[in-house]
């Protein structure tokens, strides 16, 4: 024996009990030269486990940042908002806001609570202007996060104070406390210090003075408030809202949080809150309704879509969850072609095996020889993934939030995850494989029969049942995107009972008090050629805010009391948006309200059965006020297709209409009617607002907006099945290579026998087109639950058709079989005299 062969006996992989580092060393050295021998391999497997990885990266970083929201503050564990819920009729409604009079009753009378902070949003945009010496002040339009708090506030979030204090900054009305960023923007070049004592005024109307700075908070948290106005300022001006002091007027503006002490249960507040509401809300015997107050954890306010969080985003927890779903299916897939593919090739491997084993090698180190390539394979795959991550960051841009950003540096926690990852991830897919060749016999292995007695039976029946769990989650994800498509397409383009196309919006001045501005507008609109109608109302028919109020119907014999959802506008608007007038006559432009327009679900509450029926009738409206219905116009559509129809008034009210609504002539065959038509609305806006800016929208984009969400799960199920096809074929690819390669000498035997190429390649891809509808069966009921689950979302849905599931099947056996193709028909192909030749 020479000295090289020596010394190969003599290595760790052979028995030897040599140090660690020589031994890892050995173990990569021959990993690495065993996945560059089988280079096909090696790339299907790096690339599916880098898709499943990328996948899990990506979907990590948007679960992290949604779950890491409000963690920072102090004892975060007994910080809890207050919140209402209303029951009418059976409708429960929420509100994120309290009564402001319970605020002093809560802080005087519950007990078992540290800290009572109360602060109310400041509604809408404003104006701030900073005075300069001797020059015109800077103005900053659109300012938002303002709100009116107190000093207490400061005790429930942790702000780091660069200059004033706490305790007396928010003490005195007119007080005003700015983050170190709104700091900077007004007084660019001022210190901090240098900035306490300045004044600002909002709306030009209330002046301030500038007491403190904080910095900015740049852990993720719901509180992104920037402007900080005294409390007590409200009731010192204007701002002060009517109904202040009244036990029945909740407004979602007016927030209430409480810290509980320790040991004191949520249950316990909330009990005594019930009592301290029905000691001073006098319910009236007549009244049906139901009011309660729950006690909202600060971890549940980034996700509760019933409360919100300050018209911020909130994160939807079955969505993430959803995500999770996706990231382990995708990365299943990876590991799937990775167990197929190592199994498959084990007959190859199996005489290394046995000489080893012969030559002293323990199973152990066979494992450890193995799990070495499949770390090797994976660690390549996460460095592939690391580098495609941005990629799909941008492609996935309309599911990501702003704030959420991929940089290794800075994120040690994203480098932990990989590693971990790694691990998982080798183990998932390296152990039975490793377990199975490592488990091989010597002795059988050199006559040639382990393969005959394993990789036949158990592990052939194994490759099936994974191929099957990849082309089942295949399956799955095209027939859901199928659907979600169907539903989108379905939602926007289901008649809305209102005309959507060609009509614009937008809103006046909220702190106008001249009223006879937007009449003048209204004047110089109706002069503009180009407009086929404009409308003074509130808001659109469809509309994300709402205006709802507790009304009263009285037959004699029964009260009907309900909470009715309220629009106004003058006589144009149902004209302009082609509502539907059943029954009666339409509402005339006045300064009250003189009249109402009902929908026909409110008529049915009522107990009318037909329209006419409620034209005459009295509805008791604004501290008993009877109005009476003149008309009864169509249902439709108030916010989105998630939410059914709700009872509904429609008056006119001059006061509170202060948003234009207009409806275009048609566009002109070169497209630029349009254009020229809003310059000059937009001319005629600034002649009568020159300091605001002209902000309009468009209805029907508006609308498509409802359903972003629904269109960014559309979108990002169309990758992930993308994705899931592609590892899926990737596998099947790899099979059907190792499956002709094994075949080799019976493929050219049978040809040599008469067998035609068609023959051939039909008997090679039967057994994997057998296989894809074996999961298309049952994909079929796994698809039907979820979509069927999903679908119960939205009030308003399509159906769930027979086709959306055939083709999920056709879509996938046409992929297969475009995958097995080019492979089988090149083996039937290959000449049989080089096939009988081949070992």
């Amino acid at each position: 024996m020479n000295n090289y062969n020596y010394h190969r006996l003599k290595s760790p992989l052979f028995g030897e009990d040599l140090g660690e580092a020589s031994m890892l060393k050995n173990y990569f050295t021959i990993a690495i030269r065993t996945l560059w021998k089988n280079k096909v391999f090696s790339v299907i497997n790096v690339l599916g486990l880098a898709i499943g990885i990328s996948a899990s990266l990506v979907i990590y970083l948007l679960v992290n940042y949604h779950f890491s929201f409000d963690k920072f503050e102090k004892d975060n564990d007994r910080i809890y908002r207050v919140v209402s819920n209303f029951s009418f009729s059976g409708e429960v409604y929420h509100n994120s806001g309290v009564t402001v009079p319970m605020i002093p009753a809560v802080r005087k009378e519950v007990t078992g609570i540290d800290a009572v902070v109360p602060f109310r949003t400041w509604n809408g945009d404003a104006k701030i202007s900073v005075p300069l010496d001797k020059k015109e002040p800077k103005v900053f339009k659109h300012q938002q996060n303002i709100i009116f708090a107190d000093s207490n506030y400061f005790n429930l979030i942790s702000y780091i104070w660069i200059a004033g204090s706490p305790k007396t900054s928010l003490l005195n009305p007119y007080q005003t406390v700015l983050t170190e960023s709104n700091a900077k923007l007004y007084f660019p070049n001022l210190s901090p210090t240098q900035v306490v004592g300045k004044e600002i005024f909002f709306n030009d109307s209330i002046r301030a003075t500038i007491t403190g700075v904080v910095k900015d908070i740049k852990e993720n948290i719901d509180f992104t408030f920037k402007t900080f106005m005294a409390y007590a300022t409200m009731e010192k001006t204007s701002l002060k809202p009517e109904n202040w002091g009244s036990w029945d007027n909740t407004n979602g503006a007016q927030q209430l949080f409480v810290k509980l002490s320790p040991g004191t249960s949520a249950v316990q507040i909330e009990k005594q809150i019930a009592r301290l509401y029905k000691k001073y809300a006098k319910q009236s015997p007549d009244d049906h309704s139901k009011t309660w107050h729950t006690l909202q954890p600060l971890s549940d306010l980034h996700f509760n879509a019933d409360y919100g969080a300050y018209d911020l985003p909130t994160g939807n927890k079955s969505t993430l969850y959803g995500l999770l779903a996706v990231a382990a299916f995708l990365l299943i897939l990876g590991c799937i072609n990775f167990i197929n593919l190592t199994t498959a090739h084990a007959s190859q491997r199996a005489k290394e095996i046995g000489i080893r084993k012969t030559m002293g090698s323990s199973k152990k180190q066979l494992i450890v020889q193995f799990l070495s390539e499949t770390f090797l394979l994976t660690f390549l795959a996460t460095v592939l993934s690391a580098a495609l991550t941005p990629l799909l960051l941008k492609a996935f841009s309309g599911f990501i939030p702003e704030g959420l950003h991929f940089n290794l540096t800075e994120q040690p926690n994203i480098i932990l995850f990989l590693v971990l990852l790694m691990i998982v991830v080798t183990l998932l897919s390296g152990f039975y494989p490793a377990l199975v060749l490592s488990g091989y016999k010597p002795v059988l292995v050199l006559k040639n029969q382990a393969y005959a007695n394993t990789g036949k039976t158990r592990n052939a029946w194994l490759r099936k049942s994974l191929t099957i769990s990849q082309f089942v989650i295949a399956q799955v994800f095209i027939m859901a995107t199928i659907l979600v498509s169907k539903q989108i397409h379905y939602s926007l383009n289901k008649d809305m009972g209102f005309k959507k196309e060609a009509i614009l919006y937008f809103n006046t001045n909220y702190y106008d008090t001249v009223r006879n501005h937007k009449n003048v507008l209204m004047d110089k609109l109706k002069a503009i050629p180009g407009l086929e109608m404009v409308s003074l109302c509130t808001n659109p028919p469809s509309s994300g805010s709402t205006w709802s109020g507790t009304m009263k119907y009285k037959d004699g014999k029964k009260e009907v009391e309900t909470d009715v959802q309220q629009k106004f506008g003058d006589s144009n608007y149902i004209k302009l948006y082609q509502l539907k007038l059943l029954a009666g006559k339409n509402i005339a432009a006045t300064d009250t309200v003189t009249s109402f327009l009902i929908n026909e679900t409110y008529a049915h509450i009522l107990g009318f059965q037909k329209p006419e029926q409620a034209i005459g009738k009295y509805i008791e409206w604004e501290r008993n006020k009877q109005i009476p219905i003149s008309g009864v116009v169509s249902d439709f559509i108030q916010k989105s297709l998630h939410e059914p129809v709700k009872p509904l008034i429609i008056g006119s009210w001059n006061n509170v209409e202060r948003n234009f609504s207009i409806a275009l002539q048609p566009q002109n065959e070169d497209g630029t009617a349009w254009k020229t038509t809003m310059s000059k609305i937009e001319k005629a806006f600034k002649e009568v607002y020159p300091e605001d800016d002209f902000d309009y929208s468009f209805f029907d984009e508006d609308i498509a907006k409802y359903y972003a969400a629904e269109q960014n799960i559309d979108s990002l199920l169309k990758w992930s099945t993308a994705l899931a096809i592609f590892i899926s074929c990737l596998g099947l690819l790899g099979l059907v290579i190792y499956t002709t390669t094994q075949r080799t000498k019976e493929i050219g035997v049978r040809k040599v026998l008469g067998a035609s190429v068609s023959q051939i390649v039909s008997l090679i891809s039967k057994d994997f087109i057998l296989l894809v509808l074996f999961a298309f069966v049952i994909a079929v009921p796994l698809a039907w639950i979820g979509m069927n689950k999903w679908l119960q979302n939205f009030a308003f849905r399509t159906d769930i058709s027979w086709w959306t599931f055939l083709s999920g099947g056709v879509i996938m056996i046409a992929i297969a079989l475009l995958t097995l193709g080019f492979q089988t028909i090149k083996a039937a192909m290959a000449n049989p005299v080089q096939s009988l030749r081949s070992e």
